[in-house]
């Protein structure tokens, strides 16, 4: 509605004549109408002088009324806008509407994206009487790409009242009579709420698009306005829930405002449609949720890094001292309990460091690396794993493998993980299992007919609630208390899995009690091009010729180990504890390496760094140097032996390892 002091300046600027604004001669109706718009509207004189400005568009262009309406587009948005609004005259005095969006330079206000429509009207069969614009400042939703664009499609209005506001406005506009009737349905109401013009007009509103929960309250509501004349919802911007001719109920912003047409009342409602802009809201709040979580894995992958360089140092000495200890107490009076005991220690070092290598497999997240794998031993690799835990929690596992199952190609880390999450998720279900014994069972079977590995993993808890079952696999759903788990765990196990060929999901069968799951692989032939990762093949050292070889490591038992194991095979040890000492070691006259045996993290010169250098001063030597680190996981460190090219060694080591490493390095510089 056109207020008293609003009324006033359009008089004034318009020569005092407001009567005739619009063709059913009601200015009340038309100040309703722009007044509750979602958005800026304006009417413009031919002269370009605004005639009347709503107060989201005073709010945008930060003007008070008075300085205003009046004033001319130039002197208003610019000179820009101004330009603008001059080349598309032409064809507004011919008639058409232009609708517009995109960015332009307002002045005062900055570069804006405006999305705008501009109408023409005409009174009688005079000249072009001015023109109404409807716009939105889109900036801020294009600058954090979260646009919410309604296009309303103008269709051959009946009358000039719908082509020149209610069929252009860019929100749903829905006009209802005191009784609740609908009087009109604009287009973005159609689009929005799923119903024709003419299967709403003259239905009930509270029929149409009100939720069932809502409409008591709503049928008070105007009935109480109706009587008394109070009420706490015109005026307003209110945010509730609509229902669409589906029976979705979708999210809304709503305005209501009254026109009063002589002795008639009516109630115009605009509505606008919030699902995209709330589904958007729910996706950067999920995004946000699982950059948290991805952050902690990367917290988890840096300690994992941290805990395998500390622990593969220990169990290189626990490995290799155990396995000199049995071949010195050879012909010794107690050599046979030695090398009993000897093989226990190694057994329990190789167990630690199975554990240590698997967390890391878990972290690297690196991409395939097929080798023939035989299921069985996979999953007995993975319930040694976890045989404490089992133990700890009374956990029976069963298992059920053909002696005729086939080998299958695949990266084993990467499945080994799969069976660990999935073997973790079972017994930690099991321990809410009260009663009875906890058990798990896995069995494997060959498909021959679909060339197919199928395993199942069941156990005999609780049981995965049909509710929750197709969210089970859901990235970041976990039913485990805040703090226990990520709820990734079966997401990236089923990630895994698909990308070998091959399928996880639950048994659709699954009785009740206790969860089933079915792992699927496909039996896959390696092509032509593929090959098994094969061993060095080791050679001695040759006969008669003693070769040096420089081994660094700041770790001195690690260092004293290799020098051990260097010697015994045949070979002369030279040894520095740093890249610094290793420097030096090369700068004396007279001593001559034939290989280098190298730590990669070394307070005093690292192993990258000694490579650089040794390519600039010793190039022959930069082709037969090898690495041996606790860890490569690292980003740096996996980079450094990428850009290389030398091979490597994980430790814990064993002699052979070594032996193979030399024998490799040694053969390069014979060759040169």
């Amino acid at each position: 509605m056109l207020e008293g002091r609003r009324l006033s300046e359009v008089e004034h600027a318009s020569g005092g004549s407001t009567l005739d604004l619009v063709p059913i001669g009601a200015p009340q109706f038309v100040g309703a109408l722009l007044n509750g718009v979602l958005g800026c509207a304006a009417v413009i004189d031919p002269a370009g002088r605004y005639f009347y400005a709503n107060q989201d568009y005073l709010d945008f262009v930060g003007r008070p009324a008075q300085e205003v309406i009046g004033s001319t587009v130039l002197e208003v948005l610019g000179e820009s806008v101004h330009r603008s609004y001059q080349l598309v005259m032409r064809d507004l005095f011919a008639g058409k509407t232009i609708r517009r969006e995109g960015w332009n330079d307002y002045g005062p206000l900055g570069n804006r994206y405006i999305e705008q429509t501009i109408t023409a009207y005409q009174l009688g069969e005079g000249p072009i009487s001015g023109y109404i614009a409807f716009s939105r400042d889109l900036t801020d939703l294009k600058m954090h790409q979260r646009e919410l664009i309604e296009r309303i499609e103008a269709q051959n209005a009946a009358d000039a009242y719908h082509a020149v506001i209610v069929d252009n406005a860019l929100d749903a506009i829905v006009v209802i009579d005191e009784m609740g009737a609908v009087v009109d349905f604009n287009p973005a109401a159609v689009s929005i709420f799923g119903y024709s013009r003419d299967e709403a007009m003259g239905q009930q509103i509270s029929e149409l698009i009100i939720p069932i929960s809502l409409r008591s309250a709503h049928n008070r509501g105007i009935a109480s306005y109706i009587d008394s004349g109070t009420t706490r919802i015109l005026g307003r911007r209110l945010e509730l829930e609509a229902v669409r001719s589906t029976g979705e109920l979708i999210p809304v912003e709503l305005t209501i405002t009254e026109v009063k047409l002589g002795a008639k009342r009516l109630f115009a409602a605009h509505l606008r449609d919030l699902s995209t802009a709330r589904q958007a809201q729910a996706e950067i709040e999920r995004q946000r949720d699982a950059l948290h979580q991805n952050d902690k894995l990367a917290a988890l992958g840096s300690l994992l890094a941290g805990v395998a360089h500390e622990l593969n140092n220990p169990l290189s000495i626990v490995i290799g001292q155990a396995m000199m200890l049995r071949e010195k107490s050879l012909d010794t009076p107690m050599a046979e309990e030695l090398a009993q005991r000897s093989v226990k220690i190694e057994i329990a070092a190789n167990r630690c460091a199975r554990i240590v290598r698997s967390f890391l497999d878990m972290a690297r997240q690196r991409k395939h690396q097929r080798d023939i794998v035989v299921i069985p031993e996979l999953i007995h690799n993975g319930l040694e794993l976890l045989s404490y835990n089992l133990k700890s929690s009374g956990v029976v596992v069963e298992t059920d493998f053909p002696d005729d199952l086939p080998p299958l190609w695949i990266d084993g880390d990467q499945i080994h993980q799969v069976i660990v999450n999935l073997v973790v998720n079972a017994y930690q279900a099991l321990e809410e299992k009260t009663d009875g014994q906890r058990r798990i069972r896995i069995a494997a079977e060959h498909v021959p007919e679909a060339q197919t590995i199928v395993l199942r993993i069941s156990d005999n808890g609780t049981g995965i609630p049909s509710s929750i079952r197709s969210r089970i696999f859901d990235p970041y759903f976990t039913t485990k208390p805040q703090g226990s788990g990520t709820g990734i765990g079966l997401a990236v196990s089923r990630g895994l899995i698909e990308s070998h060929g091959g399928t996880l999901e639950l048994d659709p069968a699954q009785g009740p009690g206790g969860a089933h799951l079915i792992v699927r692989l496909p039996i896959v032939v390696p092509d032509g091009d593929s090959h098994l990762r094969t061993p060095l093949k080791a050679e001695n050292s040759p006969g008669g010729i003693e070769q040096s070889i420089l081994i660094i490591d700041d770790e001195v038992e690690i260092a004293d180990l290799l020098a051990d194991i260097v010697r015994k095979i045949g070979f002369r040890a030279v040894v520095a504890y740093s890249g610094q000492a290793a420097k030096i070691c090369l700068k004396q006259a007279g001593l001559s390496i034939d290989a280098i045996l190298c730590d990669i993290r070394m307070p005093d010169g690292d192993g990258p760094s000694f490579f650089d250098w040794l390519g600039k001063t010793h190039p022959a030597l930069a082709g037969r140097i090898g690495f041996i680190t606790g860890d490569t996981l690292g980003p740096a460190a996996g980079r450094f032996l990428a850009r290389s090219g030398c091979p490597v060694i994980e430790k814990p080591f064993t002699p052979g390892d070594i032996k193979r490493i030399l024998a490799a390095l040694t053969k390069a510089g014979a060759d040169v």
